[in-house]
């Protein structure tokens, strides 16, 4: 049976000290959460947090990762960095790094297949635009992206991978894709995983959704049978806000 996942995307807020401050109060409330619980500061904070963390359920995430693993990249940060530092996770292909910053899939595809052989767990970000969504591309986009950023990874490489359904046009927008209509994109990605490796590799995938997720809608969402947690940003910045979706089966 799939564990619901919730991941914190912290993108560029908190100093070390707001972010240490604010990883304690997530720890004291949420370490005895039935569910997988991540957060994922910003790299100037992997260090403080880490500390903070250390010992208790809460993952330790990171935002984003290079390609190699040393080099002559001026700005990156290595896995082996974020191994030394207790970083478990990291999230790859964010719309965020695909659009602003131009990551291709195949860049993604590397990434995605360093982290997982270090032993990180890989959250591999799709999802379409708004244009592309109105242009009826939204399967055609998702199984893409799904498919390249899996490209050479195996079936028995997947318990290390959670997949993140973000529709670009939701994210920081406060339009949240309905249950149901964020579900069906789910169907679509756990029946490109059934196609690309097996049934069983299908039914075991981690498919979060990201999107505004607040704590208002959070139950709603995780009720479909596709969805299995949330990968979540503004509303992770507080803990009157990630606190509750965290908790989000305690009403």
């Amino acid at each position: 049976m799939r564990r619901p996942y919730i991941a914190g995307n912290w993108k560029m807020h908190k100093t070390c000290a707001e972010a240490a401050a604010f990883a304690a109060l997530l720890r004291d409330a949420l370490d005895d959460a039935p569910h997988t619980v991540m957060v994922a500061p910003p790299f100037t904070a992997l260090a403080a947090v880490s500390e903070v963390l250390k010992g208790s359920a809460i993952l330790l995430g990171a935002q984003n990762m290079a390609a190699e693993e040393t080099g002559a990249h001026t700005g990156e940060v290595s896995v082996l960095m974020l191994e030394e530092l207790g970083v478990s996770a990291v999230i790859l292909g964010h719309s965020e790094r695909r659009h602003t910053y131009g990551e291709t899939d195949e860049l993604i595809n590397a990434k995605v297949k360093l982290a997982l052989a270090h032993g990180l767990t890989a959250i591999l970000c799709i999802g379409e635009t708004l244009d592309e969504r109105e242009a009826g591309l939204v399967t055609a986009v998702v199984e893409r992206q799904l498919e390249k950023g899996l490209q050479g990874v195996r079936e028995a490489q997947l318990n290390g991978v959670v997949i993140a359904y973000e529709p670009v046009w939701a994210i920081g927008t406060g339009r949240t894709a309905t249950p149901d209509d964020a579900d069906s994109v789910h169907r679509v990605v756990r029946n490109k995983i059934a196609a690309l490796y097996s049934k069983r590799a299908a039914d075991d995938m981690v498919i979060q959704y990201g999107g505004s997720v607040k704590p208002d809608n959070a139950a709603g969402l995780m009720a479909k049978p596709n969805i299995d947690g949330a990968l979540v940003g503004g509303a992770s910045l507080k803990p009157e806000s990630f606190i509750p979706i965290a908790r989000f089966d305690r009403g």
